[in-house]
């Protein structure tokens, strides 16, 4: 997955940079470099995806430009090709060693350009100055802070910047950080006119699109894995990627001991387009023991967020231990899209479609944290095919009418685009939806709460939820993760916008618990 670093200015020592960066050594296990650029440093380390050889390595020092950059560019070899036409010469296979050069063809404009998932900063020696930026949607992760003095620091996740700010900020998707402001180049959540395409258009599009996604992150020179569900999202991908690859994929499900769900969903799929499946059983135990561990990892107290990461992460650290995969295809953001349990709630579609843009605006702090961090601390690197540029783009511009679950499915245009195809099985394309951490098992996200419950009295949750005014704990769960995440992260908490949780405005929504178990639709999709 890789991390990143950037110390702009010289109020630091080498020292005290090169600490902070090694916070994130899981992340980039394969090598490490920071270099001086003579008005702070650049660090990297290193998790080798694409073009595994050494001239692979960051920082990539390029005439008069010094680039790190965590991240995936699609087409990278087009682009590379156009370069080369105009003179430049290139030293390895890594998509990322365009950048330099692209910087110095098109300046920030380049940002608008490419079809990517990144986080990136880069030092301009002639100009002296910095330049930071992040991918529209916010796969790759990017914080930054600013000194006692008034320096920027850029970092691939809070814990690095931790002993060099006082207050640790998300970088907003889509931006780029230039002299001190950051410039907006594209907004995903945007959406200025719908498209008028007919439904059986919609689902062609939706059908084409997703493969092309798909298709694009299957290019890697380290081994591909598929976390695998059997729910809708992650089975289309495995489904997709099975057909174009042409040769059995590896497959992992995760599931409770006592009450898993997905195992029997997951296994369906993986015997249908014939994988080598993987099923990680987990205890009461497993979770408990690994909260910690998980919150400390993914720097929230999200209440949805951490009883997703349960399952993920201990999957994840299975994945890594057990095989030499080293790239995990996931089926994050579908949901943002095209809607949750709750969304059938939307009391207009107008309602529908706000909804759909504040959580594609938000998803970097909510389930897009969860995949990043699940996987780069374990040393992987996730790939989202749901997250493609032009997939999204196209998907949010469908007339919201069209959304709305008036066909008795949640999904439905997802559902439907495949209906033909046959990559999956039936039951499962029209299987309902049921949340990933119920999904483990019902006795996951009950045993997180059940333990809360006997961490704190009544006395004692009530006396300490007083010490927090901003994003209040509401449940002695809430109060148990936020008192793990200021022990880790002290004072911190505006990192996270709210909690991630149903719209409170919609009539049956106005819930206590964000799991979709207490909503009225809820019905068989949790079995």
């Amino acid at each position: 997955m890789c991390s990143i670093f950037g110390f702009c200015g010289k109020d630091a020592e080498q020292e005290e940079v090169s600490e902070a960066l090694y916070k994130t050594h899981s992340r980039g296990p394969d090598a490490t470099r920071l270099i001086d650029t003579g008005n702070g440093y650049l660090g990297f380390n290193r998790l080798s995806i694409m073009g595994l050889t050494v001239a692979g390595m960051q920082p990539f020092v390029k005439d008069d430009v010094m680039l790190v950059c965590n991240g995936e560019i699609y087409g990278f070899r087009k682009i590379k090709e156009e370069l080369i036409g105009k003179g430049y010469s290139f030293e390895s296979d890594s998509d990322c060693e365009i950048l330099p050069a692209l910087y110095k063809e098109c300046g920030t404009d380049m940002f608008k350009r490419l079809d990517a998932e990144y986080a990136l900063v880069l030092y301009d020696v002639k100009k002296d100055k910095y330049i930071a930026a992040r991918d529209p949607i916010g796969i790759r992760p990017l914080y930054y802070g600013k000194t006692k003095k008034g320096t920027y620091v850029f970092a691939s996740e809070p814990k690095n910047l931790l002993s060099l700010t006082d207050k640790i900020m998300p970088f907003p998707p889509g931006h780029y950080f230039e002299d001190g402001r950051f410039i907006k180049y594209r907004d995903m959540s945007e959406v200025t006119s719908y498209s008028n395409d007919d439904i059986e258009k919609i689902t062609k599009n939706i059908h084409d699109l997703l493969i092309k996604g798909v298709e694009k992150r299957l290019d890697s020179d380290s081994p591909v894995g598929f976390l695998l569900s059997g729910g809708l999202d992650s089975s289309l991908v495995c489904g997709i990627s099975a057909k174009i690859l042409d040769k059995p994929l590896e497959t992992w499900a995760i599931g409770m001991e006592t009450d898993a769900i997905d195992l029997k969903y997951a296994k369906e799929v993986a015997d249908y387009i014939h994988s080598n499946h993987h099923e990680v059983i987990i205890t009461r135990d497993d979770v408990i023991n690994a909260l910690e561990t998980v919150i400390e990892a993914l720097g929230t107290y999200d209440i949805t967020t951490i009883r997703a990461s349960m399952g993920m992460y201990l999957v994840c650290k299975a994945i890594h231990e057990d095989s030499d995969v080293r790239v995990i295809m996931t089926g994050e953001i579908s949901d943002e899209i095209f809607g949750y349990k709750y969304t059938d709630f939307a009391p207009s579609a107008e309602e529908f479609q706000k909804e759909a843009e504040k959580r594609i605006h938000e998803i970097h702090m909510y389930d897009v944290l969860r995949a990043d961090r699940c996987i780069s601390v374990n040393s992987l690197e996730a790939r989202v095919p749901f997250g493609d540029l032009d997939f999204v783009d196209y998907c949010m511009s469908i007339d919201p009418e069209k959304k709305l679950n008036k066909y008795g499915k949640g999904k439905y245009l997802l559902r439907k685009a495949f209906e033909e195809d046959k990559l999956i099985p039936d039951s499962i394309l029209w299987r309902e939806k049921a949340a990933f951490s119920d999904a483990v098992g019902h006795s996951l996200k009950d045993d997180l709460t059940e333990y809360a419950e006997e961490k704190y009295s009544d006395g004692e949750f009530e006396k300490g939820i007083e010490k927090y005014d901003f994003a209040k704990p509401f449940t002695k769960e809430s109060l148990l993760y936020r008192d793990i995440f200021e022990k880790y992260y002290p004072g911190q908490a505006e990192m996270v916008k709210d909690f991630w949780m149903p719209n409170k405005n919609w009539e049956g929504c106005d819930v206590k618990d964000p799991s979709a178990r207490v909503l009225s639709n809820y019905g068989s999709s949790g079995v």
